[in-house]
């Protein structure tokens, strides 16, 4: 199992306190320290304007630099740099960074054109599938669900989600039509990782944060390093009980077998 600490734009442009949340995620047990690169350029007008997203989206853009800089700190750190990307320019940048993994997020799923090269490009593609229709969805998983690179990410895009919103049986309807299934979460608590890890994903993303009290959405509702490291220590059990060791009695089980049964006077 491996594990996506999605920082964001929780660090707030504050390239020291995203150093922070890296060295935290680690210590948490993440496999990959997930960030999101835009160019604030590039933004079309929108509600953002009017809520205080586009001055986060100002702050925590990352230039080439901020991102070699935060590559450099995963890699000191040994844990993985990963972003996601929300249209092309910003695909290419990391791409001339030869980062080794790319995410495309939900909104963007069938923008064929955006996820084939990143296909191109980068050794795996998390893809999230979030907000798309059906017919949108069985297009997507036609077109990439039988690829070795690529993980189709069960998502439902609200935040925070409610636990009556989680839809896990489209979760298991996805993974008997793709090779590799993840999840991208926004619910609040851990139980539905845990949830998903039973029933065999292959990669679980949560956002990620050091302290709730910090500004922006997001950190209202990412996990704290206590909880996700108590997050993947659950999962991680959970797999092991997913292990096949078939029909037959197991070794740990021979002496209950062998010795215990029939020792009651009258029970055969």
């Amino acid at each position: 199992m491996k594990y996506i600490a999605e920082i964001g734009w929780n660090f707030i442009g504050d390239l020291s306190l995203a150093e922070k949340m890296v060295v935290a995620a680690k210590k948490s047990n993440a496999t990959f320290a997930k960030f999101q690169v835009w160019n604030p350029k590039n933004l079309k007008s929108g509600p953002w304007d009017k809520d205080g997203r586009r001055e986060i989206y100002e702050k925590a853009f990352l230039d080439d630099k901020k991102i070699e800089h935060l590559i450099h700190i995963c890699s000191e750190n040994n844990i993985h740099f990963l972003a996601s990307v929300f249209e092309l320019k910003s695909l290419e940048i990391l791409a001339e960074i030869k980062n080794d993994h790319i995410k495309i997020p939900s909104h963007e799923c069938n923008n064929w054109k955006l996820v084939d090269r990143a296909i191109e490009h980068f050794n795996s593609v998390f893809l999230s599938v979030g907000a798309i229709s059906a017919s949108d969805l069985s297009e997507v998983l036609k077109r990439y669900g039988s690829l070795d690179k690529v993980i189709i990410m069960h998502c439902v895009s609200t935040y925070p989600l409610d636990c009556s919103n989680v839809n896990l049986p489209k979760l298991l309807r996805i993974k008997e039509m793709c090779k590799k299934v993840g999840y991208s979460s926004h619910f609040t608590g851990i139980e539905d990782a845990i949830a998903v890890a039973a029933i065999g994903a292959n990669i679980i993303e949560k956002h990620f944060t050091i302290d709730r009290s910090l500004p922006g959405r997001d950190n209202k509702f990412a996990l704290l390093p206590s909880e996700f490291k108590k997050m993947t220590e659950a999962c991680e059990i959970v797999t092991l009980m997913l292990n096949d060791l078939g029909d037959d009695i197991q070794k740990v089980e021979r002496d209950v077998a062998d010795v215990m049964r029939g020792r009651w006077n009258g029970a055969t």
